[in-house]
């Protein structure tokens, strides 16, 4: 039934901790993919910036180098040389000595490298491919390399990343447009390896910080949640346990208003059997002196009246008559009660009483009662005699007794049952003795629990408060 009422929570528990695990699980998606359009987007901006540099260059190596040179020079100018080498270095270096360029290659139309930052690729023949054609047909076109094991490809962060650029290299003015041609082809290379891992570590901070809010928010909802639930299920069980007391109480109220009918029936001729029974013993005696059918008739009377009245103390409890009282003296009252029993039969009573115990708010008789039941049942738990501890301390307003015995400890399957009416194991008894001590104990807004100690016996134990 408890699990029941605390279902449609669960529920709402699992849908909300999923939803954040689907959330989380959305984020993380999401952030691979801004890290796919950041490279994308830084991507561009480095083939734009190319293009930039290009147009730079161009222009610089244009109207620096072969613009004076065909104008002053007649004849074919071959980069070979070593004054036009360094000419064209210079202005190719000074021009890009401020940019992030890792490689520049001019080729001749015939595709073959005419200059470059590597004197030794000068002279090397169709090293341009396909990126070459393009760019002597006018149009400049970029390609990324990317170099690094599987998981630095998959997660965008590869050892080496460079983006080669190709671009024709034209005539400018003060040629007319229409007359402009090309006569060359820029290969320019840049490496932008730690502009995607700075976007790959970028990302990494942004997961780890997403992780953290996740996280405390996990936390925080998990803390949530279990103070919910733990309000949720202590409602339920409080709502549990009484409709078990309205239960059991409508059902000791049934009970009570039977057994009041009942034992108002029964008692009215076990009155009369008992006088007469005792009328009976008197005339025996003149005749039979030895026979025993009175006594017997009248001991069976007295116990037929006991379990009647334990049937009305169980089944309408009384309301205590509150009084300031001692329990140390209704403790001692009923061990002088059980005296002489309790040297007959060897039990031995040792009690420990705190110092300067507060009265408390109690009615005497009823605890008595409950005391005494408690007593008599130690007793019948060591049928052979046996030790009896009884404590007795107060504290936080508070009053404990403690009964502890030396007999077998009870059952498990025993101790289930040991509250329910009627249940005894032993031969004679109603079953309803404890239950009045539960009763008598509850109705002084007090506890009472039963525990088996470690080795045997069991340990009974009730809490009193001192003022209610």
């Amino acid at each position: 039934m408890l699990e029941e009422r605390t279902k449609p929570f669960k529920l709402v528990k699992y849908f909300t901790f999923t939803s954040l695990i689907l959330i989380f699980l959305g984020i993380l998606i999401l952030a691979g993919l801004n890290n796919h359009w950041a490279r994308m987007m830084q991507l561009k901006k480095s083939e734009d910036y190319a293009k930039l540099l290009v147009a730079n260059l161009n222009h610089q190596v244009y109207m620096k180098f072969y613009l004076p040179l065909s104008i002053t020079r007649h004849r074919v100018i071959r980069l070979s040389e070593e004054k036009y080498y360094k000419r064209m270095d210079m202005i190719v270096r000074s021009t890009l000595h401020s940019f992030n360029v890792e490689k520049v290659n001019i080729y001749a139309k015939n595709n073959t490298i005419i200059y470059s930052y590597d004197q030794k690729l000068i002279g090397v023949n169709n090293a341009g491919g396909k990126g070459y054609l393009s760019a002597l047909s006018g149009a400049s076109t970029s390609k990324l390399i990317q170099r690094g094991n599987f998981f630095q490809l998959l997660f965008g962060f590869p050892k080496n990343a460079k983006l080669i650029t190709f671009a024709p290299l034209r005539t400018e003015e003060p040629l007319p447009t229409l007359t402009r041609q090309v006569f060359g082809v820029f290969e320019i290379v840049q490496d932008i390896s730690e502009d995607f891992k700075t976007i790959f570590r970028f990302q990494i901070l942004a997961i780890i910080t997403i992780t953290l809010i996740m996280g405390a928010l996990f936390l925080a909802l998990f803390f949530v949640v279990k103070r919910g639930e733990a309000i949720i299920e202590n409602r339920a069980r409080e709502r549990l346990r009484l409709k078990e007391q309205l239960t059991r109480a409508q059902h000791l109220s049934s009970l009570g208003e039977m057994v009041a009918g009942v034992s108002h029936e029964i008692r009215n001729p076990l009155g009369i059997i008992r006088s007469s029974a005792a009328l009976l013993k008197k005339k025996m005696n003149h005749f039979d002196p030895s026979s025993t059918i009175p006594d017997i008739i009248l001991e069976e009377s007295d116990r037929l009246n006991n379990i009647i009245t334990d049937f009305l103390n169980f089944a309408k409890p009384k309301m205590p008559n509150l009084a300031p009282c001692r329990v140390e003296e209704v403790l001692d009252r009923n061990i002088t009660f059980l005296a002489s029993q309790i040297e007959k039969q060897g039990y031995i009573i040792k009690k420990h009483y705190d110092n300067n115990l507060p009265k408390i708010m109690a009615d005497s008789a009823m605890l008595y009662q409950a005391f005494l039941n408690i007593l008599i049942n130690s007793m019948q738990a060591m049928p052979g005699g046996g030790e009896i501890h009884i404590q007795l301390a107060s504290r936080d307003d508070l009053t404990t007794i403690t009964f502890e015995d030396e007999g077998e400890s009870i059952p498990e399957d025993v101790m289930e049952k040991i509250w329910e009416p009627f249940f005894t194991t032993k031969e004679k008894g109603t079953g309803l003795g404890l239950g009045i001590v539960k009763n008598i104990v509850e109705t002084h807004n007090g506890s009472i629990r039963i525990d088996n100690k470690p080795t045997h016996g069991a340990c009974v134990i009730i809490e009193l408060p001192v003022h209610h």
